[in-house]
């Protein structure tokens, strides 16, 4: 017998109000990964943004808080957004996935990030398409690969789309571009030019604008 695709389809109300999604959202099982998170963290921002940036899934800080972008990579990107020339109070941020996966390490006192499955990233896909559908950004600004694969499927590759102005596909009238996720920064060797780099994206992304 097959077995049906899990969604969070059913969860997402028809309201466009982001308060009414954010409340919605907090009860999904739309996938598994609600089981062993803390909570389920929405996007934040105004409705009125003309930027979005979507990030991978909420951090381990961000599941504690029920906050976007709050951890180390959240501060990372705070500074960049600021040496951009970007306001990110007039920015939306979200994530692809809604809730935080992760795995304990071996005394199961940290939990450490485990990347979402495709099953997961679609799952979680409606809500992520009612956040676009509320706000309407002009430009979408896609943080790692994960959140690029959301939207372009699971055959993009950043390495070869980087800073590429990009039509988002369905029916959002939005301009998009992909770079690095922050955290990939925070990892990085070569961490202030990963950093550099990662600027000159935001910069020029905005240009789009």
């Amino acid at each position: 017998m097959a077995t049906t695709a899990k969604s969070a389809a059913e969860f997402v109300p028809a309201s466009q109000d982001l308060a009414r999604l954010r409340e919605a959202a907090a009860g999904c099982r739309g996938c598994d990964l609600y089981r062993d998170a803390t909570q389920t963290v929405f996007g934040e921002g105004t409705r009125k943004a003309r930027t979005m940036m979507i990030g991978e899934q909420p951090g381990d800080q961000e599941d504690r808080r029920g906050e976007p972008f709050v951890g180390p990579a959240g501060r990372l990107l705070d500074r960049a957004l600021d040496e951009s020339g970007i306001d990110r109070e007039g920015v939306y941020v979200t994530n692809a996935v809604k809730h935080f996966k992760f795995r304990r390490d071996e005394r199961g006192s940290r939990r450490i990030h485990k990347k979402p499955g495709r099953t997961e990233i679609v799952a979680c896909r409606p809500w992520l398409d009612a956040e676009l559908a509320s706000v309407q950004p002009d430009l979408v600004i896609l943080l790692g690969a994960t959140a690029a694969q959301a939207l372009f499927g699971p055959d993009f590759r950043i390495t070869e789309r980087r800073g590429e102005v990009l039509e988002l596909p369905g029916d959002h009238d939005a301009k998009a571009v992909a770079t690095v996720h922050p955290s990939s920064i925070l990892r990085s060797r070569e961490r202030d030019e990963a950093y550099a780099a990662f600027v000159a994206d935001l910069k020029a992304a905005v240009a789009v604008l």
